[in-house]
């Protein structure tokens, strides 16, 4: 029987995204979104649990036991692992992320030149959002890491695992990994203010006092960067409202205008070349008029503002699409299919407009047309 090693290095060395280690199925592997079998036979009545068990120790399989859950990492020569385990049908399964040493830039990424502005800021809350395998880990460690490279100062990660390993360049880089070097998030966030941060990462925004820790760090004078599962800003907004009873929500929306930097929401699209993806990006800045628009709770209206505040560097998935359209990235038929509006964008491209921020027939910016991947959430 292989090893998690084993497996582990398999994926490393064909650049996959994913390990499924689960009984009665095939050990496979993610490559560029399609599933390949990497082993002949499934694997049988405990042979998950033997190989799961090879790797844990005693505290891990405790954990296990008592939540039926466990995430931890494994770091080899070719990598680092984000390791999930659980169980389904009362066995256990594991699933394992690779997430590679190399941390890509944001030009690399194709991100737009905005992002490095918004690492730049002394103060004020990041968000960066998505559904699960947007590329939120790979962007936001590409984030961090042009701060690192950049400025002075002490950034510090609160993560579970943590993920991308940093190297300190011109900032010290503390990264802390819940149930490893905190017992948890509550822990972590308590104690963050007096590790003296200049900036704060915190790995996901899963509940009230997560998001609450948030707005505290940046309304405190710190940078504070963070994740969330939402499609776009409209959907972020609004599921950070309603994480709080409905009598905080007008304060809510009050420290949300006061303190929220950007909102950067993620799709990776297949790319014209069928083993490349391209991430489109929606960009959204806390301006005054968005700031109003924040504090009053009419999100509907933050759409059209992002549509014509491309000076200020914001922009629509849309205006996006057309981009990477234009640029011969990705196919017509997956611009029109992943757009926000199918008709709009059929429109546009047919017949361009004078008030779009991205002309369909226009020049672009020149970009690097190495492709790098992004590594899924």
């Amino acid at each position: 029987m292989e090893s998690l090693a084993r497996y582990l290095k398999h994926m490393a060395s064909n650049q996959a995204s994913d390990l499924f280690l689960t009984t009665g199925a095939r050990p496979s592997v993610k490559i560029d979104g399609t599933l390949h079998p990497i082993q002949r036979q499934p694997l049988t009545h405990g042979q998950s649990k033997e190989i799961i068990y090879d790797v844990i120790d005693e505290l891990q399989a405790a954990e296990f036991e008592q939540n039926l859950e466990l995430n931890f990492g494994i770091t080899l020569p070719e990598g680092r692992f984000r390791i999930n385990v659980f169980q389904q049908r009362g066995e256990m399964s594991l699933v394992a992320r690779f997430i590679k040493h190399d941390i890509p830039s944001l030009s690399q990424l194709n991100m737009p030149p905005i992002l490095e502005k918004l690492t730049e800021n002394k103060k004020g809350l990041v968000l960066v959002v998505g559904s699960t395998g947007s590329g939120k880990s790979t962007t936001l460690a590409s984030m961090l890491n042009h701060r690192n490279k950049t400025q002075a100062g002490h950034i510090l990660t609160i993560e579970d695992p943590i993920e991308y390993t940093f190297k300190h360049a011109r900032s010290i880089v503390c990264q802390r990994e819940v149930g490893v070097d905190t017992l948890s998030y509550d822990n972590a966030l308590r104690e963050a203010l007096r590790e003296a941060p200049d900036v704060i990462f915190i790995g996901e925004v899963r509940d009230n006092k997560t998001m609450e820790a948030a707005l505290k760090f940046a309304d405190t004078g710190h940078l504070c960067l963070t994740t969330l599962h939402a499609v776009n800003a409209y959907q972020a907004l609004d599921r950070i409202v309603h994480l709080f009873p409905s009598p905080a929500h007008n304060q809510v929306l009050m420290d949300l205008s006061l303190n929220l930097n950007a909102i950067v929401s993620l799709r990776l699209l297949p790319g014209a070349e069928k083993t490349k993806r391209c991430a489109a990006t929606e960009v959204m800045i806390n301006s005054p008029y968005v700031s109003e628009l924040v504090r009053s709770g009419d999100f509907h209206e933050i759409k059209n503002v992002m549509e014509k505040g491309n000076q200020e560097g914001m922009q629509t998935f849309d205006q996006s699409i057309t981009e990477l359209y234009n640029r011969g990235k990705i196919t017509l038929e997956t611009a029109l299919s992943h757009a926000d509006s199918r008709t709009d964008l059929e429109w546009k491209l047919n017949f361009g407009s004078e008030s779009d921020s991205l002309s369909v027939n226009g020049q672009t910016a020149d970009y690097d047309d190495e492709e790098i991947g992004f590594q899924t959430d």
